[in-house]
């Protein structure tokens, strides 16, 4: 494909604003999480009980992007990047309606794998439209719109509850995946070679629209937005209110308008899969799940799935895993020993034999993961330490303070991007985390006064800077060095990486960071002893935040350690990825 293919063009710009707004909705939750427990019956002071609602988001991002990777390879970008947008408007849709905790977490998950499944084809999209000495840009330009969703999406939640309940964050969230799903859809007819083989089986052939498939899905819909919502106006009229009088029990489901609601969803997926033009087609999609190993899938997810819940459950400040976490690492390395099993004894497997074999193909997910590793630590423990030092009451502060970081990713990211056509991939990779690592350097000199002074931003700037040149060049190098028929896959696997290295980086760096707070707090005496007058617990009060202090140094030097081992690997394994344009001797040499 030509980039400057206008078509081209307007797909992959769409596709970037889904990424963005999809990653938004990421960060959206800080602000929102606390009126998002209230109206499921969970009290703000109970907050491992909210867990769930972000580990769920988690699980469905993380533990369903390999299958996701590889249906858009078989399927094509298009068919997936609308389904993706389409699955992510129904979980923000679940989210919005919620009114327990089952409900709230199934529609974060729903939104996890929606906006997940939105990256590897989007990044696949860009190998498609452009050569590989040209994507660098281009894949810049992505990395930054997804980091600048991660700068907006405080701000957009901040914006939207100062003036409206919570719920109409998820109600935008709905709208706009609409949106954004029709116009992919409506201009997917011209882009054949990248809709996929379905679109190109379907091409040429008028299409009728499904009446009876869409009047079922208008019916679940509709009652099932009645069991949700239990509007108080039809619940009190004498007739109409029977609808919801249980059958037994006091379930929501197991009343009229919830029988009404399953029984119509169970006929229209019987539709979808058996009808033979139905309004969605399960059939091709069950069809594509299989081609992709849909066992291996699910074994790897079930492995991801163990890392995710043991880490991401517990609280980062007190404990590296949760209370079940061992538990959770033991059924996740099980699923892990099946999947190598499978994968070395399935024709088809879900990575392809060889597909990662070149160095800086499977070196990419190595670097990816140290990258996340010293990530994660600017992500959590910067609001952590504003919130120890300067704002210990506010959450919105200390989140405006890792705003300094972050908005400085995006800018990174297009200029990685724009140095990667000239610069090899891992030279780029390698300044991007020492500038990272520098930032590390001076942020563990911190002390209890520095966020009050302007030389503090320097660090959250450079840091933010290091880490937005990584992000390009580690995604031009595996998408230079893999097959057109695994770059969905691949993608998918380096931000499964970025990710899971982003969990466990976390989780060990809190043990460090943790051995540092004891032993500051080891001579300290008990709230009791200490606080027995006035001054004394004053004093108390400031060797405590000292010794939380160590703690998050020691976090910041260790993230430095997590940056230069990825700056030193980046160096080693991307040197064959050719992501440059060719030198002008290089063009005569090959011309002869």
């Amino acid at each position: 494909m030509s980039p400057g293919d206008t078509s081209g063009r307007l797909l992959l710009g769409l596709a970037s604003i889904a990424v963005a707004f999809a990653a938004a909705d990421t960060y959206v939750v800080v602000l929102a999480l606390p009126d998002m427990m209230t109206s499921v019956g969970v009290e703000v002071i109970q907050l491992q009980r909210a867990a769930p609602i972000v580990s769920g988001f988690l699980l469905g991002y993380v533990a369903m992007l390999p299958l996701i990777g590889r249906i858009a390879d078989l399927r094509g970008r298009l068919p997936v990047l609308t389904a993706a947008l389409v699955v992510f408007a129904l979980g923000s849709l679940v989210t919005a309606l919620a009114y327990d905790m089952p409900s709230i977490v199934t529609g974060r998950f729903l939104q996890g794998v929606g906006g997940g499944g939105l990256v590897p084809a989007t990044l696949a999209l860009v190998a498609d439209l452009y050569p590989v000495h040209r994507r660098g840009v281009p894949l810049g330009v992505v990395s930054a719109v997804q980091e600048i969703g991660s700068v907006l999406g405080p701000l957009f939640g901040a914006l939207v509850l100062s003036i409206a309940d919570w719920r109409a964050i998820f109600l935008i969230n709905l709208a706009v995946g609409l949106v954004l799903a029709a116009a992919l859809r409506s201009i997917s007819g011209g882009r054949a070679a990248l809709a996929g083989r379905a679109a190109s089986e379907a091409s040429g052939r008028s299409r009728p629209p499904d009446v009876v498939g869409g009047l079922l899905l208008l019916i679940t819909l509709v009652a099932g937005a009645l069991v949700f919502t239990q509007p108080p106006p039809i619940m009190e009229d004498l007739t109409w209110g029977q609808v919801f009088i249980p059958f037994a029990g006091d379930g929501r489901w197991l009343t009229p308008v919830g029988a009404v609601a399953i029984t119509a969803a169970a006929l229209f997926l019987a539709r979808c899969s058996f009808a033979r033009r139905p309004l969605v087609d399960l059939r091709g999609w069950g069809r594509s799940a299989r081609e992709a190993d849909l066992p291996g899938a699910l074994l790897l997810a079930v492995a991801l799935s163990g890392v995710i819940l043991a880490f991401a459950t517990a609280d980062p400040k007190v404990q590296v895993f949760s209370d079940q976490g061992l538990w959770y690492l033991a059924g996740g390395a099980l699923a892990a020993v099946l999947y190598v099993r499978h994968q070395r004894r399935t024709a088809t497997p879900l990575v392809p034999h060889g597909a990662l074999s070149a160095t800086p193909a499977w070196g990419s997910l190595v670097v990816s993961f140290f990258i996340g590793a010293a990530l994660i630590a600017a992500l959590i423990d910067i609001p952590l330490f504003a919130r120890t030092t300067i704002y210990p009451d506010s959450q919105l502060q200390a989140a405006l303070v890792l705003v300094r970081f972050l908005v400085t990713l995006p800018v990174g990211a297009i200029v990685g991007g724009y140095l990667t056509r000239r610069v090899p991939a891992g030279v780029v990779t390698a300044v991007g985390m020492l500038l990272a690592a520098t930032g590390f350097l001076l942020m563990s000199g911190w002390d209890i006064t520095t966020l009050e002074h302007a030389s503090a931003t320097v660090p959250l700037v450079v840091g933010g800077l290091g880490f937005g040149l990584a992000l390009a060049p580690v995604n031009a190098a595996v998408l230079a060095t893999t097959a057109d028929e695994v770059h969905g896959l691949s993608t998918a696997l380096v931000v499964v990486a970025r990710m899971v290295g982003m969990l466990v980086g976390i989780s060990a760096l809190t043990t460090i960071g943790l051995r540092s707070y004891y032993s500051e707090q080891g001579g300290l005496p008990t709230v009791r002893e200490a606080c027995d007058g006035k001054s004394r617990c004053a004093e108390f009060t400031l060797l405590l935040k000292e010794a939380g202090i160590a703690q998050e140094q020691t976090v910041f030097l260790g993230a430095a350690v997590c940056a230069v081992i990825a700056a030193v690997l980046a160096l080693i394994l991307f040197r064959d990825a050719a992501t440059r344009d060719l030198a002008a001797r290089d063009l005569l040499r090959a011309a002869g």
